[in-house]
């Protein structure tokens, strides 16, 4: 029998309030140290977020090392010899420009604050434009004419992007005052000095205080991969181009931290650096940024809710660089960034190690008719926050729909909620439910469990009725729920139901591992790249 949805309604959009709720009370995010009443911009993973943020980065280390024979991975260490940060410019510069609001004592960044104040400007002159456009209104008689309030308008949007592009405190701090930038809330236009605050978080390392040195918590994951770019080139037997890969823990001591996982203070990042042939960069930049776009895309983010953004501002050093945005329920923001950063961190070691960071090229240059011969590799980077893809799969999958049972007089309309997540990355991947708790079926579903969890991660539910259950299993993303009754003593068939559409299929216990393995299978992802 089908229990599939006659009417299904357009899903509605959901709040991030509503998401960080629904994180917390299925076991998917916990406030850290809650009993504490928290750490600001920290966050635990629970049971079921734990095993999603787990598949996700399953699924990115797969792709890239299991399906790129050019590509190997690495695991280097959080703590890293200081001069790392040296070399790579975090010492000098790797600072936010700090403002605090003198009468609400709140601190933000007024790169930020100056960004938004643009953004409000563009609105409105696009207003002004659209008026101007459809007519224009009388004022005491006279025809109304806009265009100063225009002029004025693109002159300090002009300023404000040449102030953001310089970005030294002077500028930043005349911009504010020139765009007359008020708090967002209480419109206080009362501010401290913009100044400069370095985002690395720093420790001692030794056993005796007097004998301590200053090291850092790696504010990125790349410089691990770099310092270690000709160890890996070497014992893996790689050619240029190869990539190096990492999953890893970074920090940074955000001024201001703020939607929920978005922006932690403690996050993982998954980078791979790609390591090509100068002058080859630009067409890898290319391919890592199509290859990419494509497996979110693969993963279940659709393609109206994914952009491209260009970089305007461009390190010194970076060729080319372009954010994936995903759009959350607060807006376009970057996910996943592409770079090409040519070939200055290998140099910058090289340089400050005195550690040649050379790869002899034997490939014959078909322009000289000789090998290419020694250089320093230029990079292609790839890398996305862990907790903002997970932050981006959850508000995809939570879905609000709904559906009519019944027929005629006996119809009834209701709202259903779920995770439509990809069964490959779901947390469970099927819950077992005894239709009653005797006669032999818990003792049946456990055997049933047994059979099936070196393969997949499972539940076993007896508590409440079967609709209760089901809802619930949809309220964390269990792509299959097994009935367990008594026919199944009699013939080993078992009702297997799906969360998406809610139909029913009756099937042999023998065939549900072959038919469970093959909808949860990273294959199925992977078939779409």
């Amino acid at each position: 029998m089908s229990n599939a949805p006659q009417q299904t309604a357009a899903t509605a959009e959901n709040t991030l309030a509503d998401i960080v709720s629904h994180a917390k009370e299925y076991g998917f995010v916990f406030p850290s140290s809650e009993i504490y009443d928290g750490l600001a911009a920290v966050y635990d993973y629970g049971p079921n977020g734990v095993e999603l943020k787990n598949n996700l980065k399953q699924l990115w280390w797969k792709a890239m090392t299991q399906l790129n024979q050019n590509v190997v991975g690495i695991d280097a260490a959080i703590f890293m010899h200081p001069l790392t940060w040296k070399a790579s410019g975090h010492i000098d510069g790797f600072s936010d420009p700090m403002i605090d609001n003198l009468d609400s004592k709140k601190r933000y960044r007024a790169d930020v604050l100056i960004e938004e104040a643009v953004v409000q400007l563009e609105k409105r002159k696009v207003e002004l434009e659209n008026a101007r456009e459809n007519g224009a209104i009388p004022v005491k008689g006279m025809p109304w004419d806009n265009q100063g309030e225009i002029h004025d308008i693109e002159g300090k949007i002009k300023y404000a992007i040449d102030s953001l592009t310089i970005g030294t405190p002077f500028d930043l701090q005349n911009a504010m005052r020139e765009l007359e930038i008020g708090e967002p809330g209480t419109g206080s236009t009362r501010w401290t000095d913009v100044r400069q605050f370095n985002l690395m978080f720093s420790t001692q390392v030794g056993a005796v205080a007097g004998d301590s040195s200053q090291i850092y918590l790696r504010p990125e994951t790349a410089q691990g991969i770099f310092v270690n770019f000709l160890n890996v080139q070497k014992s893996a037997r790689q050619k240029v181009p190869f990539g190096i890969a990492q999953i890893g823990k970074a920090f940074r001591n955000e001024i201001v931290a703020r939607q929920f996982i978005f922006r932690m203070r403690e996050f993982e990042q998954m980078e791979m650096q790609f390591f090509v042939r100068p002058g080859t960069e630009g067409e890898w930049y290319k391919t890592w940024k199509e290859t990419r776009r494509r497996w979110h895309e693969a993963l279940g983010l659709p393609a109206a809710k994914l952009r491209f953004h260009d970089h305007d501002k461009l390190a010194h050093y970076a060729k080319a660089a372009v954010d994936i945005e995903y759009e959350f329920p607060f807006g376009f923001k970057e996910m996943e960034g592409i770079h090409s950063r040519g070939d200055f961190d290998l140099t910058q070691h090289q340089t400050l190690s005195r550690k040649k960071q050379n790869y002899f090229d034997n490939d014959v240059n078909p322009e000289t008719g000789k090998p290419y011969g020694n250089y320093v590799p230029y990079v292609v980077e790839t890398s996305v926050g862990a907790d903002r893809l997970f932050l981006a799969t959850l508000c995809q999958a939570f879905q609000e729909e709904t559906i009519v049972e019944g027929e005629g007089e006996e119809q009834k309309t209701k709202t259903r909620k779920l995770l439509r997540l990809h069964p490959a990355v779901a947390p469970v991947k099927a819950a077992i439910f005894p239709l009653v708790k005797k006669d032999g079926l818990p003792e049946k579903a456990h055997e049933i469990y047994n059979s099936l969890r070196h393969d997949f991660r499972l539940v076993v539910e007896e508590k409440d009725s079967i609709g209760t259950r089901y809802t619930r299993q949809d309220l964390i993303g269990t792509p299959f729920c097994i009935a367990v009754d008594h026919q199944t003593l009699e013939d080993e068939t078992v009702t297997v139901r799906h969360r998406d559409s809610r139909e029913q299929t009756r099937m042999p216990i023998a065939e549900l591992r072959a038919y469970i393995g093959e909808a949860v299978s990273f294959s199925r992802i992977f078939e779409k790249l």
